[in-house]
């Protein structure tokens, strides 16, 4: 059976390190809710694919207008997330998973976000399928993540503006370059594989070193 994911599993102290990093981009995580809350029907059902240690999902869920869920491959992912939901009060169903292979029925969400782990699927195509398949008629979604061709230059000054210690920052600027950046896919990549899936409407929205996949069913 094939891996699940690409590169190194986000287990144990490696997601322990990647949540205390990622817990200082809360105000990114908070913006992006707000957006997806203008898209999404109250009552809405919204899944988070690779929530990490789920701050996206918990967010979502604060607002009290959504039933929320995630699903991460990580183990220790799945255990932060649900004491990070658990510390602050917040219902959040994070369950054990693989995107490949979604444990839900077909139709089952307005919406579905997987923000900064597309480029680690070891079946990006078939994740998508999937994606498609527990989308509801009319239910969207949006894939953000990194593009590979963006210029190293730029990733410095993105990371030098994440306020991380000096060890912290030199640690993820040699992710970016010598993992991050060559997992990544380009807009025309994407535009390719979500060819391969009957989206009703799909869009790429460039970002300053990302992209946003934006698809419709």
């Amino acid at each position: 059976m094939e891996k699940a994911y690409r590169g190194m599993g986000m287990e144990g102290s490696i997601a322990r390190w990647y949540e205390k990093t990622t817990r200082k981009d809360m105000a990114e995580f908070r913006q992006l809710a707000a957006r997806i809350a203008n898209i999404v029907p109250a009552d809405g059902d919204i899944l988070e694919v690779a929530p990490g240690p789920g701050f996206l999902a918990i967010e979502l869920a604060k607002m009290n207008r959504f039933r929320v869920t995630g699903l991460d491959i990580s183990k220790t992912f799945v255990d932060l997330a649900r004491k990070n939901a658990d510390e602050l009060g917040v219902k959040v169903n994070f369950e054990h998973g693989n995107a490949s292979n979604m444990p839900f029925p077909e139709k089952s969400f307005n919406f579905i976000v997987c923000r900064a782990a597309f480029k680690n699927f070891s079946e990006p195509v078939r994740a998508i399928k999937e994606m498609h398949r527990v989308l509801k008629p009319g239910g969207k979604g949006v894939i953000i993540d990194l593009r590979r061709d963006v210029p190293m230059p730029e990733i410095v000054s993105h990371v030098d503006k994440m306020g991380l210690s000096t060890m912290s920052g030199l640690f993820t600027k040699m992710a970016f370059r010598f993992s991050l950046l060559k997992r990544a896919y380009t807009a025309s990549e994407f535009e390719e594989m979500l060819a391969q899936v009957p989206f009703h409407n799909s869009e790429i929205q460039l970002a300053p070193i990302g992209l946003e996949a934006w698809f419709e069913r």
